[in-house]
């Protein structure tokens, strides 16, 4: 019976809403009340348009963070290579960051105009033609400038966490956000194991091994990556929808939703404080987190004397915890704020704060391989957790 599925519609722009919508039925349990939004999550579903969405929002999350970092595991080598200082090669990890944090405030007024597909397309087309093109460096000052540009991808961030927002209720806002950051993230660690420990490899021995055959892989091994951001970024334009009622570029065709106001939008998230506080609580989380993504293979080849193929390997293991422990932290947060509203949230994201502020700590006095890998998987445990707790907070942002 579908009135089991769908509570009814309790004003007449639902109504409209509905009658214009893309979709006649969904294969999710919807609020009416909350712009059709999903109130359930099923993972082995890939229908239009909730778990499309979804399912989409991850993959392109994660193949962003194959692009932003598909270079790092060999920093080593292309250290090597272009005969470049420490600080040269820190500078070009800066690089890749900051162009994230000036995309990530633009692109989230373009997102409220053109909903999340169209932006998530072009930006993955702007960090892939880039990341294809970074074996062409041959100065430090070309390797900052490509990895510039390379960083755009990840300010995907913001799409895929709008777009989640958008289909889903509030009260699974934290799990389906965390979730999807969480996977997409996920990235970060599967490109140091792809990039780092087996495209390099395989090439370094197809080019005939030695230093020409190692310059030769990490001068070709970001091809691979580049071009499954290319060939997602032309499938999220053509296979997904903006919302749950379609896309917004035919949406304001029909009247069914209101034009918006790029600097009025931006302005309006501006001012609010509690933007603020959450842009500080998340670079706490987040920033150490790209912060490792771009340090750890290169940390644990220089600490501990590791190979480039097993140094890749170990870095990768904070990506993994991804796997799991970002949408734990939604999840967690989503029951706490059940119980205690909130004020649950709050404590919850605070706990996993002290807590990874505490494990860097112990992770920096390691003198050990074993006890550092050991502290390492706690310490990513806590700061992806961090990150999904999170999620649960900002859509009751204004």
């Amino acid at each position: 019976d579908d009135d089991d599925d769908e509570a009814a519609p309790s004003n007449p722009r639902t109504l409209i809403r509905r009658q214009s919508s893309k979709f006649a039925t969904y294969a999710l349990k919807v609020d009416p009340n909350q712009g059709d939004r999903a109130a359930e999550i099923k993972l082995c579903n890939f229908s239009r348009p909730h778990m499309r969405a979804f399912h989409f929002a991850w993959w392109c999350y994660h193949v962003a963070f194959l692009m932003w970092f598909a270079i790092s595991p060999l920093l080593g080598e292309v250290q090597k290579s272009l005969d470049l200082t420490t600080e040269q090669i820190w500078t070009s990890s800066i690089t890749a960051v900051s162009s994230t944090i000036i995309m990530r405030f633009i692109l989230g007024p373009f997102c409220d105009k053109y909903g999340p597909r169209l932006p998530m397309g072009v930006v993955l087309m702007m960090s892939a033609i880039p990341t294809g093109m970074i074996g062409l460096v041959n100065t430090a000052t070309g390797l900052a400038v490509i990895r510039f540009f390379i960083g755009v991808g990840g300010s995907t961030f913001v799409m895929a966490q709008y777009w989640t927002t958008r289909m889903f209720t509030k009260e699974w806002a934290g799990t389906a956000n965390a979730t999807v950051g969480g996977w997409g993230n996920l990235g970060g660690g599967v490109t140091q194991i792809l990039v780092g420990s087996i495209l390099f490899p395989l090439l370094k021995n197809a080019y005939g091994g030695g230093d020409e055959g190692a310059t030769k892989a990490w001068r070709t091994a970001c091809v691979v990556p580049s071009a499954i951001g290319i060939i997602t970024a032309i499938c999220v334009v053509k296979f997904t929808d903006d919302s749950p009622t379609g896309n917004y570029s035919k949406m304001k065709k029909t009247n069914v939703m209101a034009d918006v106001s790029m600097a009025k939008s931006f302005r309006h998230g501006a001012l609010d404080v509690n933007t603020w506080l959450m842009f500080v609580q998340y670079a706490c989380c987040f920033g150490v987190e790209i912060t490792m993504n771009n340090a750890a293979a290169l940390y644990f080849r220089e600490a501990f004397g590791l190979s480039t193929e097993s140094a890749a390997a170990v870095a990768s293991i904070f990506g993994w915890m991804n796997l799991f422990a970002r949408g734990t932290g939604g999840f967690i947060s989503d029951k706490a704020n059940a119980r205690r509203g909130m004020n649950g949230r709050l404590w919850w994201q605070t706990i996993c704060l002290l807590l990874e502020g505490f494990l860097v700590i112990v992770f920096a006095y390691c003198s050990s391989l074993g006890g550092a890998i050991a502290v390492l998987v706690f310490f990513s445990i806590f700061v992806q957790a961090a990150e999904g707790s999170s999620y649960g907070i900002v859509p009751y942002i204004n």
